[in-house]
C-alpha cells in the first residue's frame, strides 16, 4: 500500500500575499482523493517529533531556541515565516511524517510526505521557509537504528539543497546530490557530494539528458540501500522563482527517471514534495500530483 504522511497543520496561516503557497498541501491531499488515486486509508497522520529526534541532524542549542521561540530576529527573517509555537509544531509534524514514510518505504518500496523537502535548514540554522531538515533527520534516524547503512539524497528542487549539504558534509554514510539553478537562491552555495549547476532557461531536452546520464553512475558509485528524493516542482517554466523552462511533462518524466531507477534496483524511496511557486496554484498541484501518479504506475498500486 502507498503510504502518504499528511496533517491538517501542514497548512499554516500566513499573511495575505505571502509568496509561499501554503494552500498547496490541502489541495494535493484533496486532488489525490478526488481523482481516486488513493483512499483515506493511504494517509498516515504524523505526531510531533520530540526534541531528541529533532537533534539527530541539528544543533541542540538551535533546536532549543526553536522550541522556546527565542530565535533572534535575524534568524527569523532568514527563515521567512513569523515564528510561533504552531509553526514549530508544524515542522515537528513534517519531520515525523518523513520518518514514518521512510519506514513505510522499507516495507512497500516507496512512500510520500505531502509536505517536507525542507532542504535549506542546515545543522544550526533555518533558511528559505525551512526551520528543520526533514529528510536529514529521517536519514539519521534510519542510520542510527541500523535500518540503512548507505543513503543517497537526490535533490531536484531548482534551489540547491544547501542545508542538506551542510549537515552531511563530513558524513560518509550519506551522499548528497543536488541538481539546481546555478544563479538561483541560495546565492552562496554549500558543497554537496555532487552538484550540477544548471544555466537559466534550460528546457526539457537538456535537463532530462543530464539527469539520464548522471543517475546510473550515481547509483553505481554510491550503492545506496535507501534513497530520499526532494521533488520540488519549481523547475517549471511557470515558476515565479525558478528561471528554468521545464514543462509539466518534463517534470513528470524527471520523476519517472528517479522512481524507476529505485524500483529497478529494489531500493526503498521516500519522497518529500519540496518547492513550487508557479503563478497559478493549479500548475503547482498538477505537477506534484503527477509525482504520485508516476509512483502509482511504476509500483502498480
Amino acid at each position: 500500500m502507498l503510504k502518504i504522511a499528511y496533517h491538517n497543520a501542514y497548512i499554516h496561516p500566513l499573511r495575505e500575499g505571502h509568496r509561499f503557497p501554503m494552500i498547496k498541501y490541502e489541495l494535493i491531499h484533496g486532488q489525490l482523493l478526488y481523482e481516486g488515486l488513493v483512499e483515506k486509508e493511504n494517509f498516515v497522520e504524523p505526531q510531533l517529533a520530540d526534541f531528541e529526534t529533532c537533534c539527530l541532524a541539528h544543533d541542540r542549542q538551535y533546536v532549543s531556541r526553536l522550541f522556546e521561540l527565542t530565535l533572534d530576529e535575524r534568524m527569523v527573517r532568514r527563515i521567512g515565516f513569523p515564528l510561533s509555537e504552531s509553526l514549530v509544531d508544524r515542522e515537528r509534524l513534517i519531520l515525523d511524517g518523513t520518518i514514518r514514510t521512510a519506514l513505510s518505504a522499507q516495507r512497500y518500496g516507496i512512500a510520500f510526505n505531502i509536505a517536507g523537502g525542507t532542504h535549506h535548514a542546515g545543522f544550526d540554522y533555518g533558511e528559505g521557509f525551512c526551520l528543520m531538515n526533514d529528510q536529514a533527520v529521517a536519514a539519521r534516524y534510519l542510520l542510527n537504528r541500523g535500518a540503512a547503512r548507505r543513503i543517497l539524497i537526490i535533490d531536484l528542487d531548482v534551489h540547491q539543497g544547501n542545508g542538506t549539504a551542510h549537515i552531511f558534509k563530513e558524513d560518509p554514510d550519506v551522499f548528497t546530490f543536488s541538481m539546481h539553478g546555478e544563479k538561483n537562491f541560495p546565492f552562496v552555495k554549500e558543497r554537496s557530494d555532487r552538484d550540477i549547476a544548471l544555466p537559466d532557461g534550460i528546457s526539457d531536452e537538456r535537463y532530462l539528458s543530464i539527469l539520464e546520464e548522471v543517475l546510473p553512475t550515481l547509483f553505481e558509485e554510491v550503492n545506496p540501500d535507501f534513497v530520499f528524493y526532494q521533488a520540488g516542482v519549481d523547475i517549471l517554466q511557470t515558476d515565479k522563482l525558478g528561471k528554468l523552462k521545464v514543462s509539466k511533462e518534463g517534470c513528470k518524466y524527471r520523476d519517472y527517471l528517479v522512481i524507476k531507477s529505485c524500483k529497478e534496483r529494489d531500493i526503498p524511496l521516500q519522497i518529500s514534495m519540496g518547492g513550487g511557486y508557479s503563478v497559478h496554484i493549479r500548475d503547482i498541484v498538477d505537477a506534484h500530483v503527477n509525482t504520485y501518479k508516476t509512483a502509482i504506475d511504476i509500483f502498480d498500486f
